[in-house]
């Protein structure tokens, strides 16, 4: 998993010396997303790379019943992640990325339970990582790397450390 905490963190280095301009000019989420995106893409040939995707192979990405986790479509059935690595067609289920930026104040819980969900190995096909990052204008303020739909606290302390030693976050 290192391995592919390695290249979001090359991803982020690439994203933050490009793309300062969306923060200086305080855009969307939506659009800080997206740009990152562009930049994981490169660190991950052989893989797709999409920016709210909502299909698990032909089948649109259900929550379970009686999940506690809020969506983002007016039925309230489907999850959209903000980001995901994985391969369309087997699905072959990757890294699910939630970003958001440090000026939104809503709580994250949004989030994490997404995450939560998005890798659980008892649901659908998982992820096999999730990752939420809250980005800023210097760098990563919070993340946390999710495995088996709990946060990971050695995993998340190594990437926050790694992200301190690229000078792109405070150290853990």
């Amino acid at each position: 998993m290192q391995t592919e905490l390695n290249k979001v963190i090359a991803a982020l280095q690439d994203f933050y010396a490009h793309e300062g301009f969306l923060f200086e000019k305080d855009v969307g989420e939506r659009a800080v997303t997206h740009r990152f995106a562009v930049h994981l893409e490169k660190q991950f040939p052989g893989w797709s790379v999409d920016c709210n995707y909502d299909r698990l192979g032909e089948r649109t990405l259900h929550l379970p019943h009686g999940t506690i986790i809020s969506t983002d479509d007016h039925l309230g059935k489907s999850i959209y992640p903000d980001v995901v690595v994985h391969q369309r067609e087997i699905p072959n289920n990757l890294l699910a990325i939630e970003i958001r930026k440090a000026n939104n104040h809503t709580p994250l819980e949004h989030d994490e339970h997404k995450l939560q969900a998005l890798t659980d190995v008892h649901v659908w096909f998982p992820f096999w990582i999730g990752l939420l990052l809250v980005l800023d204008m210097q760098g990563v303020k919070i993340s946390e790397v999710y495995v088996s739909s709990i946060v990971d606290q050695p995993l998340s302390r190594w990437f926050a450390a790694r992200l301190a030693e690229v000078g792109l976050g405070a150290a853990p």
